[in-house]
């Protein structure tokens, strides 16, 4: 058995991701002692499989289309684009991947000078001594005494109980990134924003793709949304089924691909294909950790419980990002490490507030949203007054040539406030994030139809759509709005 070594710090980091850095970076700004934790690849979900990987491709995959598409959009354009090389495309994202992981994760551990563990980190003792036990990838063991924890592991794709799914080889968000040729058909099992992204992105590079979603997609944004998105996808040749109950899989032994048995609308139907990707969500990463030895509490997905501080049932344990089973955006996971350090030393009472998060599905159209549906508006009382501006009202989607989308605006019917912006548009996330600061100043629909705004930007649209609220739109000069 390996010698086992002591070492004592003020903050003892489980994890490396968003949340993980961004606490690390706080807490050596205050003088304290860091220890990290991973027994992966530096630099959690975001920068290795998860938001810069995808992204890139769906970057990718853009370009092709708009490459195809621009003869029937721009007179006078031709394009023709060769077949998909995806052994290059997927080293080009590697690179890219690897770069910012040395450049934004890795240097700047050295850069701060916080203490990097490469292994797998449990929580022995008791809840009145926790300490963390450490088994180094050379096998050393080393205990960790820290004054504060913090947990910040993420969390991993998760596949739901479906028969036979275990004896199929199929695909999450994480292994479809790597694939080396591009399918040729493909089933997608989702309607969440992991599974449009991942349909349209293979579909683009020439897989003939069908999703087999249990309700609507995005069954959490408006349903203007869902609509618009069920279009832009027949365009794109993308197979969409509703209310699909997936009932079992198996290996297509004609083909080799993969038989898919749901019930949907029309009955009990089959669909084949030669890969299956399953993006049904993500679970916390929690197992191994040793939570219910030092007495963490954790919810019924594994996802540890944690209050608005983000402090666990344990006063020197703290949790952040996907773990906690909060909203899993990596700026959602930067916000909660800095409030944890800020509690956890200087006993801020930070409290994490979602009221006007964004949120973004990179799908292209892009979906933007901040505030409340008119929905979730109605539930909470409001009384509400709402207007869908199509994109053919904008100027800047009329130049585009693609006015397939929508701005719109949830409001107060008694004050005028405005509580709820959703786009699908391209840039439809700049149009959230302009969105974050009309509802956080408490903005009218009045105040927003009068302020400055740049002529042919999508931007535009968010003015636009409040003018509507007192004005046709369909009467106005494009340029004298």
């Amino acid at each position: 058995m390996p010698e086992t070594a002591t070492s004592e710090f003020d903050l003892a980091i489980i994890g490396s991701g968003g949340g993980a850095f961004a606490a690390a970076i706080r807490a050596i700004s205050l003088g304290q002692r860091v220890v990290m934790v991973e027994r992966g690849t530096v630099g959690g979900t975001c920068v290795n499989t998860g938001c810069v990987p995808s992204k890139a491709l769906l970057a990718a995959a853009d370009a092709r289309h708009v490459a195809l598409d621009a003869p029937g959009r721009f007179p006078g354009i031709a394009a023709i684009p060769g077949p998909v090389d995806m052994p290059g495309l997927v080293a080009g994202k590697d690179a890219l991947v690897e770069g910012m992981r040395s450049e934004k994760y890795a240097d700047l551990i050295e850069d701060y000078g916080w203490d990097l563990r490469q292994g797998d980190a449990t929580f022995t003792g008791d809840a009145q001594d926790p300490v963390l036990e450490i088994t180094n990838t050379d096998g050393a063991v080393e205990t960790v005494r820290a004054r504060h924890y913090l947990v910040a592991t993420g969390s991993t794709p998760w596949a739901p109980p479906v028969d036979g799914l275990e004896e199929v080889d199929y695909l999450t968000s994480t292994t479809a990134m790597e694939l080396q040729e591009v399918p040729e058909s493909l089933i997608v099992l989702g309607g969440g924003y992991v599974a449009l992204e991942q349909a349209q992105l293979f579909a683009r590079l020439g897989s003939k793709v069908t999703v087999l979603v249990r309700s609507r997609l995005l069954s959490g944004e408006e349903p203007e949304v869902s609509k618009t998105l069920m279009g832009v996808f027949a365009d794109e040749g993308i197979q969409v089924v509703r209310r699909a109950a997936v009932e079992s899989v198996a290996t297509d032994p004609a083909t080799g691909g993969v038989v898919v048995a749901a019930t949907t609308g029309a009955g009990r139907q089959e669909y084949t294909a030669d890969r299956l990707l399953v993006a049904t969500g993500r679970r916390a990463v929690t197992e191994g950790l040793g939570l219910e030895t030092v007495g963490v509490a954790t919810g019924d997905r594994g996802e540890i419980t944690v209050e608005d501080t983000l402090a666990t049932s344990h006063p020197r344990i703290w949790a952040a990002g996907d773990v906690t089973g909060h909203p899993e955006f990596v700026y959602v996971a930067s916000a909660h490490g800095i409030t944890v350090v800020e509690n956890a030393f200087n006993d801020a009472g930070q409290r994490v507030d979602y009221t006007h998060l964004p949120r973004v599905t990179f799908t292209s159209p892009a979906v933007g949203a901040v505030g409340m549906t008119d929905k979730q508006a109605t539930a909470a009382g409001i009384r509400c007054e709402c207007r869908v501006l199509p994109l053919e009202y904008v100027p800047r989607a009329l130049v585009n040539r693609d006015t397939r989308g929508l701005v719109k605006i949830v409001a107060d019917a008694d004050t005028g406030r405005i509580v709820g912006i959703t786009a699908v548009a391209k840039d439809a996330g700049d149009l959230a994030a302009a969105g974050v600061y009309v509802l956080s100043a408490g903005m009218t629909v009045d105040q927003l139809a009068t302020l400055w705004c740049p002529y042919l930007t999508m931007a535009e649209g968010l003015k636009i759509a409040a003018q509507s609220f007192r004005t046709d739109v369909s009467k106005l000069s494009c340029c004298a709005a």
